[in-house]
């Protein structure tokens, strides 16, 4: 529980009168882009860093500390130590948290297997690249089997496959019953994964509330159709009360509609203009409805910056005293 969590870096309001109450169980994602507040929020659940004034409870205790066995945790940064082979770092990782030794070594090999890293049992971790050493970081955060489990930027350094395969994994120690909070800036993670999101910007939290409740909540503003000739004209659906515009798209067109436009009528009339293999309506996705809400009031720059953040690679956004 989270309650009036601010944290300033100077002049700077990193975290601003934060509140989060998560039940156990639950799988919460923070989103928002690199800078918004996530990493700062983080840390001071982690009792890494502290707060200028509010305060945080953990597992029914006073801070993370006070339940840090508890406590499963991948830093945003690489926290391994790179002299080290990678079985022996996540086997001391897994006794600092009281894990007992008979049986160890098999678990780690097991875990190392399950993420592809099975012949890196006695590889130094300097000698990985920085996906594989984000592998043997998220094995260190689940080994020792904790109740909450709190993962930054978790798919950082991953190739599309590893991502999924991570992604398997949390959904695995969530259907196991474990609480889970990850922080990302790539929504699509959050929108598969979670129960529950918190979108933070500029260190506020905008929104707090599940996926599909958030996106209910924004019309749907375009529709998605395969004409049955693809090679036609589409500039008649442009002539259409409450069509912002229509554009072609490899074989497909997107009607973007007005705010406020009624999706089903609209719907009906586009297919009575133009014959179709397909007509859906595009509902919103929480980058959309991310952008949607903090686009109200910024200028056109602003919004253009906020863009460029969530489609930037994990890692390449502001530092943690920079407000992430």
């Amino acid at each position: 529980m989270i309650r009036g969590l601010t944290k300033t870096f100077g002049q700077k309001v990193a975290v601003s009168d934060l509140d989060l109450t998560i039940e156990q169980g639950m799988l919460v994602g923070l989103i928002g882009p690199n800078g918004a507040g996530k990493t700062t929020s983080i840390r001071m659940l982690m009792s890494i860093i502290f707060p200028d004034r509010g305060s945080i409870e953990v597992l029914g205790r006073a801070s993370a500390i006070d339940s840090k066995d508890r406590i499963g945790y991948l830093p945003e940064e690489r926290g391994v130590y790179k002299k080290m082979r990678a079985g022996a770092f996540l086997a001391y990782m897994a006794r600092l948290k009281g894990v007992d030794g008979a049986g160890l070594d098999a678990k780690v090999k097991a875990w190392l297997e399950r993420v592809g890293l099975g012949d890196c049992v006695r590889k130094k971790l300097e000698e990985m690249s920085k996906g594989m050493q984000q592998k043997v970081q998220f094995v260190a955060s689940i080994i020792h089997e904790p109740d909450l489990i709190v993962l930054d930027e978790p798919f950082s350094g991953l190739d599309p496959v590893n991502a999924r395969l991570v992604r398997s994994l949390v959904d695995e120690q969530h259907r196991a019953g474990r609480t889970i909070i990850f922080s990302t800036h790539q929504m699509s993670q959050a929108e598969a994964l979670c129960d529950r999101v918190v979108m933070i910007h500029n260190g506020r939290k905008v929104l707090d509330n599940t996926p599909a409740e958030i996106r209910s909540r924004f019309d749907p503003r375009a529709i998605l159709l395969e004409p049955v000739d693809a090679h036609g004209s589409h500039e008649a659906l442009g002539a259409i009360e409450g069509v912002r515009d229509a554009i072609k798209e490899r074989g497909h067109v997107i009607v973007h509609l007005d705010e406020g436009a009624d999706a089903t009528r609209m719907v009906a009339q586009v297919a009575a203009i133009t014959p179709c293999r397909r007509i859906e309506v595009v509902r919103p996705t929480l980058e959309d409805v991310f952008l949607e809400i903090v686009q109200r009031d910024a200028d056109p720059s602003e919004a253009q910056r906020l863009r460029d953040l969530l489609t930037q690679p994990a890692g390449m956004g502001q530092s943690d005293t920079g407000g992430d």
